[in-house]
């Protein structure tokens, strides 16, 4: 946004400079051409004065004597003509005067009596020479023209000068205005930027994130005031709904316990028969619903937040945690291979995340995974995050289900009555976000389950 909006502020500050520069340049050009007019239009007159007084061979020496000196001395060409056309006196550079030019125009307009009022608007880039004509004699008795081509190389000149410090004085500007407006972009932005910041990692699960810029426009300060209050209001609720689950999950692990013990102390004295029977069956509802306790504790530890990422060796939690795991699949019948696992893989995330993750996917193989059945685990690299995949050959999931297995208490209707509380993924999904990383769960083919843990790496 910051870059959109310096991107505004550059145009229409060029626009303006351009609508202010223009114009006055075309000015300065206007007038000097102007000046130029009565310069050169002042001496046609004193040249049209003197050849309106020739009457003699000597009028006429002293009217080409004058000429030749003022075409030497400004590398004008003039030429001095009669009513019918026919040349008095010359001097300079031959003047070619045809009837479609803009000579041949300025002498008409000269021999019915009109001096030139108007030339070409002179220009760095041209005209080089600009005609203009003055009648001899006045009203109705005309007797001749005179013609002026005067040059105007030090007119060009001039107007080059000046339209340099014009472009000079535009771009001085126009960089004084757009170091102020970076100045405001910044102050403007800052506040917004940082907001943004705030948000993102409030959306992250970084309840503790405020926005702590004070500069900027008064609104946006109300707005940061506002957005704190909010954050601080979603942080107490957040933190009185964790404390609460964690506090039930503990409050409820003792009595539960004691339960326990207490149906393991009736065993020895029930007969067999039915009794025996609901017996352990309630004796497994009963550890069952301690290991959801112990799941709903672990969730509320880590949706709390209070632990950061560190770093820490991927590679070496893959081997280890796969080699805890061999015994199990082995009494389970089930094949467990590690394949491109490379040396030194190092991620950024809570601690032991790659163990967790490790943990409730292939706690979840013993179980869901009939024997026989393969599991294989893989750690890469791959653009700038490392990757830890579980793959395995089992039942796997219908497409519309896979996105549920990592919420919480997911279990398929088939599912019911297998060990376990429905929290494992949850909670490795939660470890994911905090981390700065993602779970993916994906149908392998031919059959079964693909379950991606990627982490930022280090």
């Amino acid at each position: 946004m910051r870059r959109r909006l310096m991107i505004v502020l550059m145009v229409l500050m060029g626009a303006a400079m351009l609508l202010l520069s223009l114009p006055l340049a075309d000015s300065y050009a206007s007038g000097r051409t102007e000046r130029l007019l009565l310069q050169r239009r002042s001496e046609a007159v004193r040249f049209a004065d003197l050849a309106d007084r020739v009457r003699t061979r000597a009028d006429r020496i002293e009217l080409s004597a004058e000429i030749s000196r003022y075409a030497e001395l400004y590398g004008a060409s003039l030429v001095v003509v009669d009513t019918t056309g026919r040349t008095v006196a010359r001097a300079g550079t031959t003047l070619v005067v045809s009837a479609d030019s803009t000579a041949g125009e300025a002498l008409r307009r000269a021999l019915t009596g009109r001096s030139t009022e108007q030339l070409p608007t002179v220009r760095p880039w041209g005209p080089d020479t600009v005609v203009l004509a003055e009648p001899v004699g006045q009203d109705e008795r005309v007797s001749g023209a005179v013609l002026v081509a005067a040059p105007t190389d030090a007119a060009r000149r001039d107007v080059s000068v000046r339209w340099s410090l014009i472009a000079a004085g535009a771009l001085s500007a126009f960089s004084a205005a757009a170091l102020a407006a970076v100045a405001i972009a910044r102050w403007l932005m800052r506040p917004v930027r940082d907001l943004d910041r705030a948000v993102e990692g409030l959306a992250a699960g970084s309840l503790q994130t405020r926005v702590v810029t004070e500069s900027g426009p008064p609104e946006l300060r109300r707005l940061r005031k506002h957005f704190n209050a909010m954050a601080e209001a979603v942080a107490d609720s957040v933190g009185r709904q964790r404390d609460f689950v964690a506090d039930a999950s503990h409050q409820l692990r003792n009595p539960l316990a004691t339960l326990v013990l207490r149906l393991e102390n009736v065993e020895p004295h029930l007969h067999p028969g039915p009794g025996r029977d609901e017996h352990a069956r309630a004796l497994e509802e009963a550890e069952r619903l301690e290991e959801l306790l112990d799941g709903l504790l672990a969730l509320a530890r880590v949706e709390s937040g209070t632990t950061q990422p560190v770093d820490q060796d991927v590679s070496r939690a893959v081997r280890e945690r796969v080699a805890a795991w061999g015994p199990v699949f082995r009494d389970a019948q089930l094949e467990l291979t590690v394949t491109a696992v490379p040396d030194g893989l190092t991620a950024r995330a809570l601690p032991d995340a790659v163990g967790r993750f490790l943990d409730a996917v292939l706690d979840n193989a013993t179980k869901f995974i009939p024997p026989c059945g393969h599991v294989e685990v893989r750690a890469v690299p791959r653009d700038g995050e490392v990757t830890v995949s579980v793959c395995d050959d089992g039942p796997g999931a219908d497409e519309e289900q896979l996105p549920l297995l990592i919420r919480r208490f997911a279990r398929a209707p088939e599912h019911q009555n297998v060990p376990g509380s429905g929290l494992g993924l949850a909670i490795v999904d939660e470890i994911a976000q905090l981390s700065g990383g993602r779970l993916t769960v994906a149908g392998n083919l031919p059959h079964g389950l693909v379950l991606e843990l990627t982490l930022p790496s280090n």
